[in-house]
C-alpha cells in the first residue's frame, strides 16, 4: 500500500531529523574553505570547493560527478553531477547555484572569524551560510529524503547540478561554460537556489530576475582644460553636456526617456499586481534598510512594482572638470558618466544598447566627441504564474512549511539564471530559503536552521511531485 501525503510528510521529516547533526558538520566543514574568487591569492581555495563538493555529490549519489574547467583553465571551476532516475518519461531537473563566496575578514565587523562556523540560537553564522553553500547543500539531504520516502533508488527525476564558482565575481565565463555543454545541461526544468523568501514567516517563491545593461560614456571637448573667462559660452563644455544627458534620462513621471526603451515590456496583470499587494511591505522599514529618506520612481506603480517588475535607468556614476579645493575657473577637457539599465521580460539587451547609443547620438552637440562602452549584459528572466512547474515548486513548499499559503515575489536584481533560460530554452523556477536577515555579502552572515530544513524538506517533496507536473520530458542525456 502507498503512504498517505502526511505519512510521506513524517517520513521526510523523520529521516531528516536524524541526518541533521551530521548535514550540519559538512555544512560547516564546507564553510571553513574561504572560496573567495574575487580574490587571486583564494584560487587555490575554490578549487578545494570544487573537489570537496563533487566529492559530497559522489557520496550522496550522484553516478556522474565532474569538474568542469571555464576560461580555458584561467577561471574557476564549476562541479557538475547528474543523477538519472531510469524511468523512461521522467522529466530532466537542472539544478544551479555556486559555491564561490564574497570576501570576509573579521576586521570588516564580524562577531568571529567568518570562516570558522558557528552556532547560535538556531543560525549558523559564516560567510557562505547562506549565499550560497547552504542553500545548494540542502540538495543533498533533500534528494535522501526523497527516497526514503518513496523507497526508491533513484529519483523520481533525472537530476543534475551545476554549481559554479564564479558569480561572486560577475560568472565571467559562466555563458561560455552553458554554451559549450548545452547538451550535457539541457533541462525541462531549470531549479535555481541562489534566492531567498520574503520572511521567516512568509514563504515565497520567487518567479523572476531582472536583467542589466550597463555602459561608460566618454565625453571630450577642447584638447586641454581652458579658461572659461576666454573660452566659456563660445564653446562646448562637455561636463555640461553631461549633465544634460542626466536630465534627460527621465520625464516628469519618472518614465525612462530614451525612445523605445519599453518596447516588449511585459507588462504586470491585474492578478500579479493583486498578489505583490498582498506582502506584507512595509515601506518605512524597508526605507531604513535602502538608507535613503523617500521613495521616487516610475508614476502608478507601487514601490515592490518598481524595483521588481519594472525597468529602470539610474545614474551609477557622474565626474568632470577640477574637483580639488577652492575654485578653478576652466571648461574642463573631459567628463564621464556611469549609466545602468535594469530590465524586464520582453526587453532585448542589444536593442536597448542600440536604443541608447542612438538616444545618446541625439543629445550631444557638435563639437563634444564622445565613446561609449556597454558592459556585458544579463537578460531579464520570468516564469509565468500558471506554469505548472512554478505550482509543484509552490506545493512541495507549502507542505514543508505545514500547508502555509506560499506566496509570489520577484528579485530586482540580475543574475546568471537568464543564461540558462536563454541558452538551454527552459523555464527558470527559483527554492530558496533564505531570509532577508541573514545578510548576505554583509559582516556575520548567517542561515536560520529551521529554514534550511525546510528547503531540504522542499526539495524531497518536489522530486516526487514534478513528473507529474511537466509530462513531457526531454531525451535523457
Amino acid at each position: 500500500m502507498s503512504e498517505t501525503p502526511d505519512n510521506v510528510v513524517q517520513t521526510v521529516r523523520t529521516y531528516i531529523d536524524q541526518h541533521r547533526a551530521d548535514f550540519l558538520d559538512e555544512l560547516a566543514e564546507w564553510l571553513r574553505i574561504p572560496s573567495v574568487s574575487a580574490q587571486p591569492d583564494h584560487a587555490e581555495d575554490v578549487r578545494r570547493s570544487a573537489r570537496w563538493l563533487a566529492a559530497k555529490l559522489s557520496d550522496t549519489g550522484f553516478t556522474t560527478v565532474e569538474i568542469w574547467e571555464t576560461g580555458d583553465g584561467a577561471g574557476a571551476p564549476a562541479v557538475f553531477a547528474e543523477w538519472p532516475s531510469g524511468d523512461a518519461d521522467a522529466p530532466t531537473v537542472l539544478v544551479y547555484g555556486h559555491h564561490d563566496v564574497q570576501p570576509a575578514a573579521r576586521e570588516d565587523g564580524w562577531h568571529t572569524d567568518p570562516f570558522e562556523p558557528h552556532v547560535v540560537d538556531g543560525r549558523m553564522y559564516a560567510r557562505g551560510a547562506a549565499d550560497d553553500k547552504g542553500q545548494v547543500f540542502f540538495h543533498t539531504l533533500g534528494v535522501r529524503a526523497h527516497l526514503a520516502a518513496t523507497g526508491r533508488t533513484a529519483p523520481a527525476v533525472n537530476l543534475k547540478l551545476i554549481v559554479e564558482g564564479e558569480e561572486e565575481s560577475g560568472s565571467p565565463h559562466f555563458r561560455d561554460l552553458v554554451e559549450a555543454h548545452a547538451a550535457r545541461l539541457a533541462a525541462d526544468v531549470v531549479i535555481v537556489s541562489d534566492t531567498g523568501m520574503w520572511s521567516e514567516d512568509t514563504p515565497t517563491v520567487c518567479t523572476g530576475m531582472r536583467g542589466v545593461a550597463d555602459c561608460e560614456i566618454e565625453l571630450y571637448g577642447p584638447d586641454q582644460d581652458i579658461h572659461s573667462g576666454s573660452f566659456g559660452g563660445a564653446v562646448p563644455n562637455p561636463a555640461t553636456v553631461a549633465g544634460r544627458i542626466v536630465a534627460a534620462l527621465h520625464d516628469e513621471d519618472e518614465r525612462v526617456a530614451v525612445p523605445g526603451f519599453y518596447d516588449g515590456v511585459t507588462e504586470l496583470s491585474a492578478a500579479e499586481r493583486a498578489l505583490i499587494a498582498e506582502l506584507p511591505f512595509d515601506e518605512a522599514a524597508w526605507l531604513n534598510t535602502a538608507k535613503s529618506h523617500g521613495t521616487l520612481g516610475e508614476a502608478g506603480f507601487s514601490t515592490l512594482e518598481r524595483v521588481w517588475a519594472r525597468p529602470t535607468a539610474e545614474v551609477n556614476g557622474i565626474g568632470g572638470g577640477y574637483q580639488g579645493p577652492g575654485g578653478k575657473t576652466v571648461v574642463p577637457a573631459s567628463a564621464q558618466l556611469k549609466l545602468s539599465f535594469r530590465l524586464v521580460a520582453g526587453q532585448d539587451p542589444a536593442k536597448i544598447e542600440l536604443a541608447v547609443r542612438d538616444w545618446l547620438d541625439g543629445l550631444v552637440p557638435a563639437g563634444i566627441r564622445y565613446d561609449i562602452v556597454f558592459g556585458a549584459p544579463t537578460r531579464p528572466c520570468l516564469t509565468p504564474l500558471d506554469h505548472p512547474a512554478l505550482r509543484a515548486v509552490a506545493g512541495a513548499m507549502s507542505r514543508a512549511f505545514d500547508g502555509a499559503t506560499v506566496r509570489f515575489t520577484r528579485e530586482g536584481g540580475s543574475g546568471p539564471a537568464a543564461d540558462l533560460q536563454d541558452v538551454l530554452g527552459a523555464p527558470v523556477l527559483f527554492l530558496g530559503i533564505s531570509v532577508p536577515s541573514d545578510g548576505w555579502h554583509a559582516p556575520n552572515e548567517k542561515v536560520e536552521l529551521d529554514l534550511l530544513m525546510k528547503g531540504v524538506e522542499t526539495t524531497a517533496h518536489l522530486w516526487g511531485d514534478l513528473p507529474a507536473a511537466v509530462p513531457a520530458a526531454a531525451p535523457q542525456r
